[in-house]
């Protein structure tokens, strides 16, 4: 039995032994192993690590709820956490929705953990730092490279145990050139997959062919936007659309059932393909989760609660701050649909070579963009923020990089825009002109999240003006 399932063990026997048998309890402890290798202005100038234990119990006794947390795991924390998560629980309202708790059921074991990745040293970190600064070649770099575990287990007074681990690994760089920034980024299960000396080169290649912009009006152009860009639209997908509460609360655009999307796009949560615990905060087995199939949505996100209010059950998404901001798909994934990948809709049918600039970068970015005619090549999206939650309107900035292609070249820098454009439409049927073959997977906003996507051609996106409008 693992540290943490034992600690989670004994908070739920401390509960039956307070609380009485009746009481309905579960217990989430998690041990986490953060290092962060921070660097600008081409040096390091910070390294930290940080352990640390989180117990979070969720009780419910005499019909009411309460939940607490502590990061204590000695005998007097667990036994002060369960006192006033009891207090809390007499002062909470009855709680007629209660799910109940999840019944004792088999659990992945999800993906094995790099013990190298899990526990890298600073100089380990720093090896990817000096490749990335090297490969920029005299430009200015800035960024991080961290690695992180987590370990954590669950028990609940129904009997359910669960427990497992996971390792990442992520880089995050910019070169600068003047006032012109090239960016790479990349997420990966082993630190040894990052390749520093790679990303530093194509930062500096993307920095370098961003220089001496030209302005461009605004209005609605056809878009390549590389793999940084499409996980932008992933995150504002997964929070605001695929997110259950925000669909009982009507404040989703997610219509299950309906072609919503080009069939070009098939979406999946998939937290097992990847540097993720295997279950939830409520101890539910996650599982890869169809969000949309050929352009069709079948699914949104829920945890125990909303799952029993919609009568879907829980799909395992049960975290901190679900009851509030509602369950997140975290881990979603672009695919490819293999039903039209091959009809013409695509243009990376394969690896080129030919049409690979500074400003392009990589093959599969190259084979979308000779396929335009006239539109714009736009590495990053940033400061991306919703205006209208129901039809996904964002508006945000681009940066890192953007340049008109002409007859599939591209020809010029042009100046950051800001756009405004509802995601779902931007994606929409008829919309995705075609799809990278070679996904990318890039860190998301919090702990554990990641988004998976390739480079993407839309045929319209809505810039408005320049960046400082």
């Amino acid at each position: 039995m693992s540290a943490e399932l034992e600690i989670a063990a004994e908070v739920v026997d401390l509960v039956r032994g307070t609380a009485g048998a009746d009481a309905e309890a579960e217990v989430l402890v998690t041990r986490s192993d953060l290092a962060l290798t921070r660097f600008a202005n081409s040096f390091i100038h910070q390294n930290v690590a940080e352990t640390g234990v989180a117990v979070h119990l969720r009780l419910h006794v005499d019909g009411r709820t309460a939940t607490g947390s502590g990061s204590r795991a000695d005998a007097d924390g667990l036994a002060a956490l369960v006192e006033r998560t009891r207090a809390a629980a007499r002062l909470a309202p009855p709680d007629p929705a209660w799910p109940g708790l999840t019944a004792p059921t088999a659990t992945p074991s999800g993906p094995a953990v790099d013990e190298a990745t899990a526990f890298a040293s600073p100089d380990e970190r720093a090896e990817r730092v000096r490749a990335f600064v090297d490969a920029v070649d005299g430009l200015e770099a800035a960024g991080y490279c961290r690695t992180a575990y987590r370990s954590g287990a669950f028990a609940n007074s129904a009997g359910h145990t669960a427990a497992g681990s996971a390792a990442e690994a992520a880089m995050d760089g910019i070169a600068r050139a003047g006032a012109a920034d090239g960016v790479a980024r990349l997420c990966a299960d082993r630190l040894a997959d990052l390749d520093g000396a790679a990303l530093g080169a194509h930062a500096a290649a993307k920095a370098r062919a961003a220089a001496d912009p030209v302005e461009l009006p605004p209005g609605h152009y056809e878009v390549v936007l590389e793999p940084a860009a499409v996980a932008d639209l992933l995150q504002n997908l997964a929070w605001f659309g695929f997110n259950g509460k925000r669909y009982a609360e009507r404040q989703s655009f997610a219509e299950p059932g309906t072609s919503q999307f080009d069939p070009l796009v098939t979406l999946v949560d998939d937290p097992l393909h990847a540097g993720t615990l295997p279950f939830d905060l409520e101890g539910t087995p996650r599982r890869a989760l169809p969000l949309v199939e050929a352009g069709t949505t079948r699914a949104v996100a829920y945890d125990r609660r909303g799952g029993a209010a919609a009568g879907a059950g829980s799909t395992g998404h049960g975290m901190p701050g679900s009851a509030t901001f509602g369950p997140i798909p975290h881990n979603i994934r672009l695919l490819a649909d293999p039903g039209v990948a091959d009809a013409g809709a695509t243009v990376a049918a394969g690896p080129v070579s030919a049409g690979v600039t500074g400003a392009v970068g990589d093959p599969d970015t190259a084979a979308l963009v000779a396929g335009m005619r006239r539109g714009l090549l736009v590495s990053d999206f940033w400061y991306t923020r919703v205006l209208d939650p129901k039809q996904l309107v964002v508006t945000g900035l681009t940066r890192n990089g953007v340049w008109l292609v002409e007859d599939g070249v591209p020809t010029r820098a042009v100046r950051d825009f800001r756009f405004t454009e509802s995601y779902p439409r931007a994606l929409g049927p008829g919309r995705v002109l075609g799809l990278g073959r070679a996904p990318v997977r890039l860190p998301g906003r919090v702990d554990g999240s990641w988004y998976e996507a390739p480079a993407l051609r839309l045929s319209s996106w809505h810039f408005t003006g320049g960046a400082s409008g």
